[in-house]
């Protein structure tokens, strides 16, 4: 048997009125995905714990099949481990992410335009990264650079007690009550502070004004963590697999789960990403004796979070064709597999953040097709087959290890 996994990454949201008063999934023409529903099992699963954050940390651990009440220790260790980073247990790391404040105000009264700087590019980032570190790095402090806005600070002997809010939550909002807080919040601020004089004016910047894009004018951290400590995803479904994802958190997740990470050129965590080098890339796994494959794909996240609403839909649109339909052809020469498609959490557009809420979910396998009574795949479709899986972390033992899917 052959499993993978397609997470649309933020794909469930509410219906809007911009969309003839329909969701992104509902709204997207996505024939391959809703044939699949036809004839596999469709329900919901609650992939965030009560009382954790909805961050993509905990909801795909989650979904990949560990207890975010148990293995989750913060999202930047995830992300320092796939960077390579080499962690002690006496580390804590933060996301460091490079964006855009407003001008003219004193700091604490910016205003959050953009998390991502106009989603600058790895080598540009690398350079102000860079900056950072000559201007904060110390003995304990070091800065490491990740992909585009994404990096990360690792804090030897630090500490976890900070509430930190993430950059992608406060859009357009002052930041004034969103500063750092907690015993050691006033370096944290300092640096942030800081950071802004430092990056304002650099040529690198500069350069972007002059083309038009935003600049990366202020480091903001968040994400506080300890190194993780996951079981192998071997020893416990009994087969060999790989993760393929553009975003530094997923990657980690798959590397501390035991499995290997697969990078794709092109591969971006937009909606301008290489869908199809995802697919094939895929297809290469399974094709060279890989059992499980998890393909993430960041795009509708990303279009929640921006709040574009045509590029959201869109971004379901090409995962349907570049990405399933492509694995549907792949996989027909195999005499069984397993595919399951879901979220890992909704993000919706008129939020522009995460939210906890159950998410839709099918497992379709090509000897157990059943009649699901369903049309196609979205949330209200699956909330109608009352199935939900309140345990999201046991939805992955259910798609590994049952016989048949009329089981669950």
């Amino acid at each position: 048997m052959k499993y993978i996994v397609v997470l649309g990454d933020g794909m469930a949201d509410y219906r809007m009125p911009e969309l003839d008063n329909l969701t992104p999934l509902e709204k997207a023409k996505k024939p391959n995905i809703d044939k699949l529903a036809q004839k596999g099992r469709l329900g919901m699963v609650k992939t965030v714990p009560d009382g954790i954050p909805p961050g993509s940390d905990a909801a795909n651990l989650s979904v990949m099949g560990y207890n975010p009440k148990i293995y989750y220790s913060g999202r930047s260790p995830l992300e320092a481990v796939s960077m390579g980073i080499q962690l002690k247990d006496t580390d804590v790391t933060f996301r460091c992410n490079l964006v855009t404040l407003s001008d003219g105000e004193e700091y604490s009264e910016k205003t959050m335009i953009d998390y991502s700087s106009d989603e600058i590019s790895t080598k540009e980032a690398h350079e102000l990264i860079a900056e950072i570190q000559r201007h904060f790095g110390t003995s304990d402090i070091t800065f490491f650079g990740g992909i585009s806005y994404r990096h990360c600070m690792v804090w030897n002997n630090g500490s976890l007690e900070f509430k930190l809010t993430p950059p992608h939550d406060i859009l357009d909002r002052k930041i004034t009550e969103y500063m750092p807080q907690g015993p050691y919040s006033k370096m944290v601020e300092k640096m942030m502070v800081e950071s802004y004089n430092i990056l304002k004016d650099h040529p690198v910047n500069l350069e972007r004004i002059a083309k038009g894009l935003r600049p990366a004018n202020s480091i903001w951290i968040w994400g506080e963590g300890k190194k993780p400590a996951l079981s192998s995803f071997n020893d416990k479904y009994k087969i060999t697999g790989s993760v393929i994802s553009a975003v530094d958190l997923i990657k980690g997740i798959g590397i501390c789960a035991g499995l290997d990470s697969i990078d794709v050129e092109g591969a971006t965590g937009n909606v301008h990403t290489n869908f199809l080098g995802k697919a094939e890339a895929a297809l290469k796994e399974i094709d060279s004796g890989k059992d499980f494959v998890y393909v993430h794909l960041e795009a509708p996240d990303e279009c929640g979070h921006r709040h574009e609403i045509e590029n959201k839909v869109k971004s379901i649109e090409l995962i349907d064709e570049l990405v399933v339909g492509t694995l549907l052809k792949g996989l027909e020469k195999y005499p069984d597999y397993r595919i399951m498609v879901l979220p890992d959490h909704p993000t919706p557009l008129s939020l522009r953040t995460h939210t906890s809420e159950p998410v839709p979910f099918l497992i379709y396998q090509k000897s157990d097709q059943i009649d699901s009574g369903s049309n196609g795949y979205d949330e209200f479709q699956a909330a109608k087959t009352g199935i939900m899986v309140d345990e999201g972390y046991t939805l992955m033992d259910s798609f590994i290890k049952l016989k048949n899917l009329s089981d669950l």
